[in-house]
């Protein structure tokens, strides 16, 4: 079992139904309309709800963060490469988010939380070198990371290329990319590759894409934040993405080449 802290994220556990809840701890202290309300969400969702005092609740999430709110869960059971590529629509292409040995919880919190927001339709993360989805994670996401499809693997690499063999393009944001985000089609099936904090795309993640992006910058500093820097990717491929295949012509892009290579 695992725990869960904080009032949206343990509200989003709830909605989701994505996996069982034991129980959901409230501290004695606190009474206020919120808080009344996600009692009344435990009620009606028939998961059992306990009063304790606040000191048991820091002491079991390991941090006084957690707004008088804890719940016991369990353990979160991730998907497969397989599992996101059978996600088709009829409607419109599908939209997955990579994250190449990102370290830092709240940067994933905050890249899980922008996925959910710009209907990302899944994300994959490597096993080892890489952040775990913890309670900080699910904290910083305000609870999106209950509703976001999350495949772990062994081998991203492998992962990548079995995206390609699905017919999805393979994009790295680097800052050397040769192309501006903005000047890329993002209305076909893709997957947006982001890389750690401060090193970027690791060299063979970097050349099992198809094509590599960058985010022009007019300042003097050559990069962002890796969360920053996938939100603006990520929104721009939603803005995209909700207009018709007619629409004005873009920039000419290079042809494409490379994909299930």
């Amino acid at each position: 079992m695992e725990v869960l802290y904080g009032l949206h994220p343990v509200e989003e556990a709830i909605r989701s139904g994505a996996r069982r809840l034991d129980h959901v701890s409230v501290a004695r202290e606190r009474r206020d309309e919120r808080l009344e309300r996600l009692i009344e969400l435990c009620r009606t969702a028939g998961v059992r709800v306990s009063l304790e005092p606040r000191e048991q609740l820091t002491r079991l999430a390991r941090t006084d963060a957690h707004q008088g709110v804890l719940a016991v869960v369990r353990e979160r059971q991730f998907l497969g490469v397989e599992d996101l590529l059978a996600s088709n629509h009829a409607d419109r292409h599908r939209f997955f988010l990579a994250l190449d040995g990102l370290e830092d919880p709240h940067n994933l919190g905050a890249l899980l939380r922008t996925a959910d927001g710009a209907g990302v339709d899944g994300v994959i993360l490597p096993e080892r070198r890489s952040a775990p989805v913890t309670a900080t994670v699910a904290k910083t996401s305000a609870g999106a990371s209950e509703h976001v499809r999350i495949a772990r693997v062994t081998n991203l690499v492998r992962a990548l290329e079995q995206m390609k063999q699905g017919h999805v393009w393979v994009l790295g944001l680097d800052e050397r990319g040769s192309q501006d985000y903005t000047d890329y089609d993002f209305r076909s099936d893709c997957v947006l590759v982001l890389g750690r904090e401060g090193a970027g795309l690791h060299d063979l993640v970097k050349k099992t894409c198809d094509y590599l992006l960058r985010i022009p910058m007019a300042g003097q500093v050559s990069s962002l934040n890796v969360s920053v820097a996938g939100a603006v990717v990520m929104y721009e491929a939603m803005r995209q993405r909700r207009q018709p295949v007619q629409a004005a012509p873009r920039k000419p892009v290079k042809e494409r080449k490379g994909l299930g290579s």
